[in-house]
């Protein structure tokens, strides 16, 4: 004798599970046209213990007035930045949340429709998705810490940047 298998009757959707809301029109601002694409990197990293001191880590030269290195972890990015006086970081925004902490020198950053200096000792923190522009206001050494890490960084993507 064969046990036969109960079977349940399939769940019927109701009109209103079927039905699919129609989606919000937002008007373009100049900060959508800003952000960056493939700022998250979908693979995930292994945690690790590792010591590392700066001068191992290579300053990657983005352009005469910029340059950076940077330690990445698996949930983390520490970046030490280095820009010189007049440098301009163009407007941009991405959904990495941001902490810049600045150990010399200043910056000038646009974000948020205001104008905040940061200068030596002092810290911004900024929210993922804020636009956001920046000037070096004297040679300054600049260290910012990303979660999730910049994959734009990690492969040279960042032609805002370069």
């Amino acid at each position: 004798m064969t046990k036969k298998k109960s079977r349940k009757p399939a769940k019927k959707k109701s009109a209103a599970s079927t039905k699919t809301k129609p989606a919000k029109k937002r008007t373009p601002s100049p900060a959508s046209q800003v952000a960056l694409k493939g700022t998250v990197s979908k693979a995930k990293r292994q945690a690790e213990l590792r010591h590392v001191p700066w001068s191992s880590v290579e300053v990657e030269a983005l352009n005469p007035l910029l340059g950076r290195h940077f330690v990445v972890g698996q949930n983390v990015m520490l970046a030490r930045v280095l820009l010189k006086k007049g440098c301009i970081v163009p407007e941009h925004s991405h959904p990495n949340e941001q902490i810049t902490f600045i150990a010399e020198g200043a910056l000038k950053f646009w974000i948020d429709g205001k104008i905040i200096v940061v200068s030596a000792g002092e810290v911004l923190t900024i929210p993922p998705n804020m636009p956001h522009k920046a000037e070096a206001l004297e040679d300054t050494v600049d260290y910012d810490v990303f979660n999730p890490p910049r994959a734009d960084w990690m492969s040279g993507t960042d032609v805002y940047l370069r």
